[in-house]
Parts: C-alpha cells; structure tokens; sequence
C-alpha cells in the first residue's frame, strides 16, 4: 500500500507531480506542480504548469469550447445521471413489457402469459410524425432517421441542386430552396427532440 502524499494548502503544489519537472508553458524554466487537462477529451491526460501559468489556463479554460447550445444541453441532461441512459418515468412499469419486442420467449416460458403477445415477429417501425412527413418525401429519407443520415443526405442534395452548378437553371433553384427548408425543419425536429 503506498503512503498517501497530503497537501497542507489548497494551493501547495500537487504532490503526485513527477519530480523534477519544468513548466509545460514554452519558454518557462519554473518548477511544475499544478496539473491541468488537456481538453475535453483527455480529462485524465495532463499539462503540468507553474502557479503562474495554471492560473492563467484556468481562466482561459472553457470546457464548453466549440459546443452548440443543443449539446451543452446534451452533455448536462447525461452528467446528472452519470452519462448513463435513463428512461421517462414510469416508462419500465407498463403491462405490455413481455410483448416480443421487448424480450424473446425462446423456452416458451410466457407463451400463456395474458400479456405476452409471442404473434410478433419483428419490433413495429415508429411512424414519422405528421409535420415531417413533406420534408422527408422531399429529401428521399425514411423515418426514423439520425442527425448524421441527415447532414449526409442535405450534402449530397445540396451539391446536386445548388444554383451555382446549375447554371441558375430556375426550377432547381426552387428545388434547392425545398431542400433547404425541408432540412432545416427535420434538423430542428432532430436537435429539440434529443431524450437522453
């Protein structure tokens, strides 16, 4: 069991910095003792700095950096439970959980069970909702679809229809300006619609 190096102050230097080591701020010779993550990805990676310099990353620090305001919402709504998928309540607790979708009956164990319905034989599609139904006819995309398929499918749309490889040819100018809006609209849907 190794002995437990302890910090008298909350600014003393921390006592599992490598000995001997140098600021990691270019051009500074001052001793190590402070650590900082890398970035949001490498939160267990670390620059070691002298005070002077660790309290100028900290200020400069922005863990949101380079987030949309939908994914710093993401990003709380999974911290509160520990990045760990969660469920509406109540959700778990229905009377149809032993339909197939949800478990398979291989043994036959809940054939005569009231509740399970063993006719199934594959999980039902969900239908796009209403309001969406235009847009992705206008895209050529089948629900349900994801933010990625999304952006692929505008991609490619957008450079087949946009007016400066047409040659301002007007019904696909018009054709263009469908597809704008029929993407904005789904992205919108997909973006407010995020459960975690």
């Amino acid at each position: 069991m190794t002995a437990y190096k302890k910090r008298f102050r909350a600014f003393d230097p921390d006592p599992d910095c490598p000995d001997n080591k140098c600021c990691d701020m270019p051009s500074c010779d001052q001793p190590a003792g402070y650590k900082a993550p890398k970035s949001r990805q490498q939160l267990n990676d670390y620059y070691w700095f002298c005070l002077e310099h660790i309290r100028e990353y900290n200020k400069n620090w922005d863990y949101c950096k380079g987030m949309t305001p939908a994914q710093i919402e993401n990003h709380l709504r999974a911290s509160t439970v520990w990045d760990k998928p969660s469920w509406k309540l109540g959700q778990l607790g229905k009377a149809d959980l032993l339909k197939e979708q949800y478990f398979k009956d291989s043994l036959g164990v809940f054939k005569d069970h009231p509740g399970f319905n063993n006719t199934q034989t594959s999980p039902q599609v969900p239908k796009a909702p209403k309001e969406l139904q235009h847009s992705l006819k206008t895209l050529e995309l089948t629900w349900p679809i994801s933010l990625q398929d999304l952006r692929k499918r505008y991609t490619v749309l957008a450079r087949k229809y946009h007016p400066d490889t047409n040659h301002k040819d007007k019904s696909l100018t018009e054709q263009f300006k469908n597809i704008n809006a029929a993407y904005s609209q789904l992205r919108t849907h997909l973006m407010n619609s995020v459960e975690i």
